[in-house]
Protein backbone atom coordinates (compact mmCIF):
# COMPACT_ATOMS: atom_id res chain seq x y z
CA UNK A 1 0.00 0.00 0.00
CA UNK A 2 1.54 2.72 -1.37
CA UNK A 3 -0.54 5.46 0.54
CA UNK A 4 -4.23 6.22 1.85
CA UNK A 5 -5.01 8.57 -1.38
CA UNK A 6 -4.02 6.38 -4.15
CA UNK A 7 -6.08 3.32 -2.98
CA UNK A 8 -8.77 5.35 -2.24
CA UNK A 9 -8.59 6.99 -5.37
CA UNK A 10 -8.51 3.62 -7.81
CA UNK A 11 -9.90 1.06 -5.60
CA UNK A 12 -9.48 -3.09 -6.58
CA UNK A 13 -12.53 -4.34 -8.73
CA UNK A 14 -15.04 -5.85 -5.79
CA UNK A 15 -12.91 -4.31 -2.88
CA UNK A 16 -16.06 -2.05 -1.48
CA UNK A 17 -19.70 -3.02 -0.94
CA UNK A 18 -22.19 -1.28 -2.73
CA UNK A 19 -23.67 1.71 -1.07
CA UNK A 20 -27.38 1.77 0.78
CA UNK A 21 -30.10 1.50 -1.85
CA UNK A 22 -31.03 5.15 -2.27
CA UNK A 23 -34.95 4.32 -2.47
CA UNK A 24 -34.67 2.59 0.90
CA UNK A 25 -32.58 5.87 2.11
CA UNK A 26 -34.83 8.42 0.60
CA UNK A 27 -37.89 6.86 2.57
CA UNK A 28 -35.44 6.79 5.49
CA UNK A 29 -35.11 10.24 5.31
CA UNK A 30 -38.82 11.53 4.70
CA UNK A 31 -39.75 9.27 7.95
CA UNK A 32 -37.38 11.11 9.35
CA UNK A 33 -38.48 14.82 8.44
CA UNK A 34 -41.54 13.54 9.40
CA UNK A 35 -40.44 12.95 12.70
CA UNK A 36 -39.10 15.92 13.28
CA UNK A 37 -41.76 17.96 11.83
CA UNK A 38 -43.84 16.17 14.45
CA UNK A 39 -41.47 15.57 17.59
CA UNK A 40 -40.48 19.43 17.29
CA UNK A 41 -42.65 21.63 15.21
CA UNK A 42 -39.22 22.29 12.94
CA UNK A 43 -37.99 20.88 9.97
CA UNK A 44 -34.11 19.46 9.21
CA UNK A 45 -31.15 21.74 8.40
CA UNK A 46 -27.24 22.04 9.04
CA UNK A 47 -26.03 25.84 8.84
CA UNK A 48 -27.58 26.76 11.91
CA UNK A 49 -25.88 24.28 14.22
CA UNK A 50 -22.57 24.78 12.72
CA UNK A 51 -23.33 29.19 13.63
CA UNK A 52 -24.31 27.74 17.10
CA UNK A 53 -20.94 25.57 17.42
CA UNK A 54 -19.08 28.32 16.37
CA UNK A 55 -20.77 30.45 19.07
CA UNK A 56 -20.08 28.10 21.51
CA UNK A 57 -16.33 27.60 20.61
CA UNK A 58 -15.52 31.22 20.74
CA UNK A 59 -16.85 31.71 24.06
CA UNK A 60 -19.59 34.10 22.31
CA UNK A 61 -22.70 31.66 23.67
CA UNK A 62 -22.24 28.07 25.09
CA UNK A 63 -25.96 27.91 26.01
CA UNK A 64 -26.90 27.83 22.40
CA UNK A 65 -25.74 23.93 21.89
CA UNK A 66 -28.83 22.89 23.41
CA UNK A 67 -30.63 23.64 20.71
CA UNK A 68 -32.30 20.97 18.83
CA UNK A 69 -30.63 21.70 14.87
CA UNK A 70 -27.22 20.86 17.04
CA UNK A 71 -28.31 17.26 18.09
CA UNK A 72 -29.60 16.41 14.94
CA UNK A 73 -26.12 17.37 13.25
CA UNK A 74 -24.83 15.08 16.14
CA UNK A 75 -27.23 12.47 15.33
CA UNK A 76 -26.43 12.97 11.42
CA UNK A 77 -22.97 12.21 12.33
CA UNK A 78 -23.50 9.31 14.10
CA UNK A 79 -25.44 7.80 11.25
CA UNK A 80 -23.01 8.72 8.77
CA UNK A 81 -20.48 6.99 10.91
CA UNK A 82 -23.12 3.90 11.68
CA UNK A 83 -24.32 3.37 7.35
CA UNK A 84 -20.33 3.58 6.79
CA UNK A 85 -19.90 0.69 9.06
CA UNK A 86 -22.57 -0.66 7.91
CA UNK A 87 -21.81 -0.74 4.15
CA UNK A 88 -17.89 -1.88 5.09
CA UNK A 89 -17.01 1.91 4.04
CA UNK A 90 -15.81 3.13 7.42
CA UNK A 91 -11.83 4.02 6.89
CA UNK A 92 -9.46 6.89 6.85
CA UNK A 93 -8.82 8.64 3.56
CA UNK A 94 -8.44 11.15 0.82
CA UNK A 95 -11.18 10.18 -2.06
CA UNK A 96 -10.14 12.07 -5.23
CA UNK A 97 -9.78 11.72 -9.20
CA UNK A 98 -6.51 10.44 -10.29
CA UNK A 99 -5.17 13.84 -11.95
CA UNK A 100 -5.46 15.94 -8.32
CA UNK A 101 -3.08 15.79 -5.49
CA UNK A 102 -4.22 15.26 -2.31
CA UNK A 103 -3.32 18.26 -1.43
CA UNK A 104 -5.14 19.93 -3.85
CA UNK A 105 -8.25 17.81 -3.19
CA UNK A 106 -8.49 19.44 0.27
CA UNK A 107 -7.78 23.05 -0.39
CA UNK A 108 -10.59 22.56 -3.22
CA UNK A 109 -12.58 21.07 -0.51
CA UNK A 110 -11.48 23.75 2.22
CA UNK A 111 -12.44 26.07 0.06
CA UNK A 112 -16.00 24.90 -1.06
CA UNK A 113 -17.07 24.12 2.18
CA UNK A 114 -16.24 27.59 3.30
CA UNK A 115 -17.68 29.29 0.54
CA UNK A 116 -20.93 27.31 1.32
CA UNK A 117 -20.90 27.64 4.64
CA UNK A 118 -20.97 31.83 3.97
CA UNK A 119 -23.59 31.31 1.63
CA UNK A 120 -25.70 29.09 3.68
CA UNK A 121 -25.35 32.24 6.59
CA UNK A 122 -26.43 35.13 3.56
CA UNK A 123 -29.13 33.49 2.52
CA UNK A 124 -30.11 32.25 6.57
CA UNK A 125 -30.71 28.50 5.86
CA UNK A 126 -28.41 25.51 4.00
CA UNK A 127 -29.64 24.03 0.85
CA UNK A 128 -31.15 20.61 2.96
CA UNK A 129 -33.01 23.00 4.72
CA UNK A 130 -34.16 24.10 1.98
CA UNK A 131 -34.99 21.09 -0.18
CA UNK A 132 -36.46 18.82 2.54
CA UNK A 133 -37.81 21.60 5.34
CA UNK A 134 -39.21 24.06 2.53
CA UNK A 135 -39.94 21.47 -0.39
CA UNK A 136 -41.96 19.44 2.32
CA UNK A 137 -44.15 21.98 2.88
CA UNK A 138 -44.45 22.88 -1.07
CA UNK A 139 -42.65 26.16 -0.72
CA UNK A 140 -42.61 27.84 -4.19
CA UNK A 141 -39.33 29.62 -3.33
CA UNK A 142 -37.21 26.31 -1.98
CA UNK A 143 -38.81 23.93 -5.23
CA UNK A 144 -36.88 27.13 -7.18
CA UNK A 145 -34.06 27.06 -5.47
CA UNK A 146 -33.37 23.28 -5.01
CA UNK A 147 -34.29 22.94 -9.39
CA UNK A 148 -31.50 26.39 -9.75
CA UNK A 149 -28.82 23.83 -7.08
CA UNK A 150 -29.50 20.65 -9.48
CA UNK A 151 -29.21 23.03 -12.62
CA UNK A 152 -25.93 24.48 -10.95
CA UNK A 153 -24.47 20.93 -10.18
CA UNK A 154 -25.05 19.71 -13.66
CA UNK A 155 -24.00 22.51 -15.55
CA UNK A 156 -20.71 22.23 -12.99
CA UNK A 157 -19.96 18.57 -13.41
CA UNK A 158 -19.48 19.05 -17.14
CA UNK A 159 -16.75 21.31 -16.37
CA UNK A 160 -15.12 19.23 -13.24
CA UNK A 161 -15.97 15.59 -14.85
CA UNK A 162 -11.82 15.58 -16.22
CA UNK A 163 -10.50 15.36 -12.53
CA UNK A 164 -12.07 12.35 -11.89
CA UNK A 165 -11.47 10.45 -15.19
Amino acid sequence: MSSISSDLATPEAGSERPFWNPYLAGIALGLVLLTSFLVTGKGLGASGAAYRIGNAVSGAGAAQLDDWIVFEVLGVFLGGLAAAYTAGRLRLGIVRGPRISSAWRLVFAFSGGTLMGLAARAARGCTSGQALSGGAVLSVGAWIFMLSVFAGGYAFAWLLRRQWQ
